[in-house]
This record gives structure tokens, sequence and C-alpha cells, in this order.
């Protein structure tokens, strides 16, 4: 009985864990820019939303370990390889947006001088 109740709550908690991966690459996958796709010389927008989307939907609805660990291993190489060189070629991924480290609020600080 308990042995039971350990491994449902194990699959619920991995089946979660799954669902989050890949609807969080989903919507990253979405938020990009496609010509920072072409830019990176990844696989195009739509490739990634049709491969992450089939991610999400095998995790919703197909209880079948074997998808999902497919899905959340395209969801792995989304975040691992595509989406580093998407934030390379739009500039983002850092709390700096430009500028130097001895920029103030209105420019330039030089010291006083």
């Amino acid at each position: 009985m308990l042995a039971e109740n350990f491994d449902f709550g194990l699959m619920l908690i991995v089946n979660l864990v799954f669902l989050v991966t890949s609807v969080a690459a989903f919507v990253m996958a979405a938020l990009a820019r496609e010509d920072a796709y072409r830019a990176a010389d990844k696989k195009t927008k739509p490739f990634w939303m049709v491969i992450l989307g089939v991610a999400v939907a095998v995790n919703l609805f197909i209880p079948m370990l074997f998808l999902s660990i497919a899905g959340l291993i395209a969801s792995i190489v989304f975040f691992v390889d595509v989406r580093p060189a998407l934030q390379q070629v739009t500039g983002g991924g850092g709390p700096r947006r430009g500028g130097s480290s001895s920029d103030g609020p209105y420019g330039p600080y030089n010291g006083g001088r």
C-alpha cells in the first residue's frame, strides 16, 4: 500500500517536472524572434515550436514515460543549445543592457572632472 502511494507520488512529481520544463521551453521558443533562429544558425522557429508543442501535448495527454523522456530531451536541447545561441545573437541574457560599468543614470560618470 505504501509502496504504491510512493510510486504514484513519484510519477506525479516526475510528470509535473517534465510538463513544466516543456511548457517553459515552448514559451521561450515562442518569445524569440524568427530572424534570431536563422542568425544563430539553428533550426527555424516553426520547427522548434512544433517539437516543443508536441512535447507539451505528450506530457499533458499521453502518459507514456518513453514519449515524455523524448520531450524532456527536446526541451533540454533547446535550453542548453538553442536558447543561449539566441540570446547571444539578440544581445539578451544579462542584467546589463549596454554601456560601461561607470555609466550613471544620466550618462558616464567621470569622477568630477
